[in-house]
């Protein structure tokens, strides 16, 4: 390759050779001063061109947002700021950007302005260090599993069950909607469709993957969900990725070992591997900071917060006695919690689990035995207890500034129990016969979680809104790109 990469040219200290880039113009200063990204690093280089020998209509098509390619000698740089510069000998236009189209020219620009423009904001210092924070964690999450022997298993996009029984789901058709064929009672006739019954975008890729583990072992899913939920908030989406294994002879305690154990290695890579680009986040971070209230500001900066997780062993809680601390808290005592906790069986909100992570315990928790009414059909159920609590061995992890970041359980293996739950929430049998069957033919204990991988790469690099860290968010009333 004729060119060398940015990145490299950095970290290297053999001055006086000759080099090449290839890159697009960050600035240009003074007619002079060329800074140059080609996207492998946060960084730029800097490339002294002597306007006097070079054509002046050259220097002219030297703009913002320009590919250009350069050739010139390596040397130490004695401005601030760079180690290493180029002076440039020859140079040459690969690309022209209009000065007044482009619509990144160098100044700060809002996240807001940035997500209308989100086919260019790669080219920003801040999405070049989103993206490969996020490109490590997708990678630390298959190093993590494939160094346990895992099996990567990719569980169907189109589906026609609904794991969560939430009924917030795309639909799939290839119906003409000017002519959908209906029964004689007036419905909607799917034998007629593609598929020859009613389907839709997944929302989870757990009851497949359990079909896996009880053959496998031990299986993760790495791939889009959809939830086709109306909600305009900074942390939902209409499609997301989620990481969910599913591992048999697991039972709730080995769950929520390999959970806290994944957590923490995905965040060490990032650390080890992104120090850079988490170094710019931070930074990023602590100037947004500066226009909150002092009482809104964080108290860890981003570093400090993800050594927060790493660095601690996770407070294992019971929901029952996370109830008890809540209660007699201050905000709920003083009415200060927007949701105030009054009795057992309350969905905990955000608000909750923060105060639970940040103010009580001061590390990461991880609650345990929820109650039946606010969980899936799946999870399994504990004994009643002594107050007629019906828990089923239901696991969240809770995350400082965020809330939760996993949610998981232990699998309900008995046959009985399970119909008995579904008959309950309203499943049909008979469209989960396939998954029944799991437990008609040598059932046995097993336990998974599911990891929304947007909340953990929003996590791991402090950005506020979910849409700023999966590159084409797709969100009510926004399918754009």
């Amino acid at each position: 390759m004729e060119h060398t990469r940015i990145k490299e040219l950095l970290k290297s200290e053999d001055f006086g050779r000759e080099v090449v880039v290839k890159g697009w113009v960050r600035t240009f200063r003074n007619n002079q001063f060329i800074a140059i990204n080609d996207g492998s690093s946060t960084k730029n280089i800097q490339a002294v061109v002597d306007f006097a020998n070079l054509d002046s209509a050259l220097l002219k098509r030297v703009n913002t947002g320009a590919a250009i390619r350069i050739k010139g000698i390596l040397i130490e740089s004695q401005g601030k700021g760079q180690n290493v510069e180029i002076t440039v000998t020859e140079l040459n236009i690969l690309g022209d950007s209009d000065p007044d189209k482009y619509p990144l020219q160098p100044k700060k620009h809002s996240l807001e302005f940035l997500r209308e423009i989100a086919h260019l904001r790669f080219r920003t210092g801040t999405f070049n260090a989103v993206f490969k924070v996020r490109n490590a964690l997708s990678f630390a999450v298959h190093k993590f599993f494939n160094e346990r022997d895992f099996v990567y298993m990719h569980t169907p996009i189109i589906t026609g069950a609904d794991a969560e029984g939430a009924g917030e789901m795309f639909k799939v058709t290839t119906f003409d909607f000017d002519n959908i064929p209906r029964t004689e009672d007036g419905k909607v006739d799917y034998k007629e469709d593609f598929f020859g019954k009613a389907t839709n975008l997944t929302v989870s890729g757990q009851l497949e993957g359990e079909l896996a583990a009880m053959a496998l072992g031990n299986i993760y899913t790495f791939g889009p969900t959809f939830r086709a939920e109306n909600s305009n908030t900074t942390r939902h989406l209409a499609e997301f990725w989620m990481i969910e294994p599913e591992m048999a002879f697991y039972e709730l305690e080995d769950n929520m070992d390999l959970a806290e154990e994944l957590l923490k290695y995905v965040i060490q890579y990032a650390l080890d591997h992104c120090p850079d680009e988490i170094e710019l986040l931070k930074n990023r971070l602590l100037e947004e900071e500066k226009n909150k209230p002092q009482s809104e500001r964080s108290e860890l900066d981003l570093v400090d917060k993800l050594r927060f997780v790493v660095d601690n062993k996770f407070e294992r809680v019971s929901y029952t006695d996370a109830i008890k601390i809540l209660k007699r808290s201050k905000p709920n005592q003083k009415k200060q919690f927007k949701y105030l906790i009054d009795e057992w069986g309350a969905d905990l909100q955000s608000e909750h689990e923060r105060y639970l992570v940040e103010k009580h315990f001061k590390k990461p928790v991880i609650l345990v035995d929820y109650p039946a009414e606010i969980k899936a059909f799946y999870m399994k159920q504990n004994e009643v207890d002594a107050n007629g609590h019906k828990t089923v061995r239901a696991m969240d992890i809770l995350f400082p500034g965020i809330g939760e970041m996993v949610g998981g359980s232990q699998r309900e293996e008995n046959l009985d129990k399970l119909i008995n739950r579904m008959n309950e929430v309203g499943i049909e049998q008979s469209e989960m016969d396939w998954f029944l069957d799991t437990r008609r033919f040598g059932s046995a204990p097993h336990s998974g979680f599911g990891v929304g991988f947007e909340r953990l790469v929003l996590f791991v690099t402090g950005m506020t809104n979910i849409r700023d860290v999966i590159p084409f968010p797709r969100t009510p009333n926004n399918a754009e790109f």
